[in-house]
């Protein structure tokens, strides 16, 4: 146990933001560097190395929080390192991004503030780099078998890197031109800077992992190419699909899928453009949905220098406690004031779209909505709360329906789909084609990163096995286990 006091003693403290006033201002991240170095050990030290340690149970990827928990309360770096790279590929992408459902599930939150094990662990890879103990694992030998990987996602980069030193010849293709996924274009760089990303592809390709950017599988390479090319395949490419929103009005311009405005944004910090091609700048911007991408609209917007910024959720707003139907240790629905919400901007809940009005020219001016309210377990419009507000810019931020069908990848390789519309797998993450595996949201659906790392080592091991008959890779969890997390 690191401090068997430390839980009694020592209050939580997390990482602290830069003034909002300085940090709208550039696409660094929010955090005061360095904030943390000073607490995480007496942090780390609340930890209670519980007899059941329900936060295994609240991470998909099986983490070793107690233990790395003790030796960072005992600044031992080293050592905290290693057990963390045991269960996680890349640390920085989740101690940064993750929701954390294991706090959710940490056994000092049922009356405490829980470990604030998501800074405790961004800290221990922090260091890790800081002080050179990341280094790339070479396989000692080669099996001679060759394996693609569709997607550069963070569960297509944990298939490829755990496939790599497992010894086989891994490729990485990514319809993209830059390796990243959804953590290069997706999330915005105040939440990540992409060095984090660019060190981790220098580190696999150290290691042997080849990567390829600008092909898209189904269109620029058939499956029948690639199945000639390799004895195994990892289908990693995401659920792309986005919700639409079909009401009167949504074919004006200014009306964007959120992956349409985010990824732009992404490449102005990139160097590709000196203003993006779709920016809030001046203009009034709505944002439809009220998650974490939806956050992250906010977020940007406020950085373009946006008139206005109000986001929209036709749910109503959570309760900051939990609730009866959320008990602990599952991983509950609370209201939660994001960073970007921090910066400014109007949340309103309850509410849904009814339609669109535009100018002349064709650009969307005014969005029409109407309070919603649950009557017999369906959400039912409320007479006379119709109303309308300025919207020059329309983010949709609402969620994936499934995996992308379109581009010929699902019809060339003859995949089954599930009920929901993800690729169908079985417990090894084999789909019904011989030697094709899908891991990550292209089988799962839209969810957490943790998820996506978790499924891409699992799928890893499927293919390991295949390829050689035996493996030694770890398998953190099976498609059908969905834990106590979201």
């Amino acid at each position: 146990m690191a401090d068997p006091k430390g839980f009694l003693t020592t209050g939580r403290e997390v990482a602290k933001t830069r003034p909002v006033a300085e940090r709208v201002r550039d696409w660094n991240e929010v955090y005061v560097p360095g904030s943390l170095l000073p607490i995480i050990s007496k942090q780390a030290g609340r930890c209670m190395d519980c007899g059941i340690p329900f936060c295994h149970n609240g991470c998909p990827l099986g983490n070793l929080i107690p233990e790395w928990n003790d030796y960072a309360y005992r600044e031992d770096w080293s050592a905290a390192q290693e057990r963390l790279h045991a269960t996680n590929n890349f640390p920085e992408f989740t101690g940064r991004l993750c929701p954390a459902p294991c706090e959710s599930a940490c056994v000092l939150g049922i009356n405490q503030p829980a470990v604030t094990i998501k800074n405790v662990e961004v800290s221990i890879i922090d260091k890790a780099w800081d002080g050179g103990d990341v280094k790339p694992q070479v396989p000692e030998r080669l099996s001679g078998k060759t394996a693609a990987v569709i997607g550069s996602g963070p569960a297509g980069l944990a298939a490829a890197q755990q496939l790599t030193r497992a010894g086989h010849t891994v490729v990485v293709y990514e319809r993209a031109d830059r390796i990243g996924g959804l953590l290069r274009y997706g999330i915005p760089e105040f939440k990540m800077e992409k060095r984090h990303i660019n060190r981790r592809i220098e580190q696999m390709r150290a290691e042997g992992t080849k990567f390829r950017t600008g092909i898209e599988i189904g269109r620029d390479l058939t499956s029948t190419d690639l199945r000639k090319r390799f004895d195994a395949v990892v289908i990693a490419a995401g659920a792309t699909t986005a919700r639409d929103l079909p009401v009167p009005g949504r074919e004006l311009n200014g009306i964007h899928q959120a992956m349409e405005y985010l990824p732009l944004a992404n490449k102005v910090v990139e160097g590709d453009f000196v203003t993006p091609p779709i920016t809030a700048e001046g203009k009034h911007v709505v944002v439809i949905g009220g998650g974490d991408t939806g956050a992250d609209c906010v977020g940007t917007a406020h950085r373009q220098g946006a008139a206005s910024v109000t986001q929209l959720e036709i749910m109503p707003r959570p309760g900051e406690d939990r609730n009866a139907g959320q008990p602990w240790p599952t991983f509950p629905m609370l209201y939660k004031v994001t960073s970007a919400h921090e910066e400014g901007g109007e949340r309103v809940y309850s509410v849904s779209t009814t339609h669109f009005e535009g100018d002349e020219d064709g650009n969307v001016q005014f969005l029409h909505l109407v309070e919603v309210e649950f009557v017999a377990g369906k959400l039912t419009q409320k007479p006379g709360t119709e109303r309308k507000i300025p919207a020059q810019l329309v983010t949709l931020a609402m969620g994936f329906t499934g995996t992308d069908v379109e581009n010929g990848l699902v019809a060339q390789f003859g995949l089954d789909l599930d009920e929901r519309g993800n690729i169908a797998r079985d417990a090894d993450f084999a789909t019904n084609v011989d030697g094709v595996y899908v891991a990550g949201d292209a089988g799962r659906g839209q969810s957490l990163i943790v998820w996506a790392i978790a499924e891409g080592r699992s799928a890893a091991r499927g293919v390991d096995r295949y390829l050689t008959g035996a493996s030694s890779l770890p398998a953190p969890i099976r498609p059908t286990d969905r834990s106590l997390t979201v």
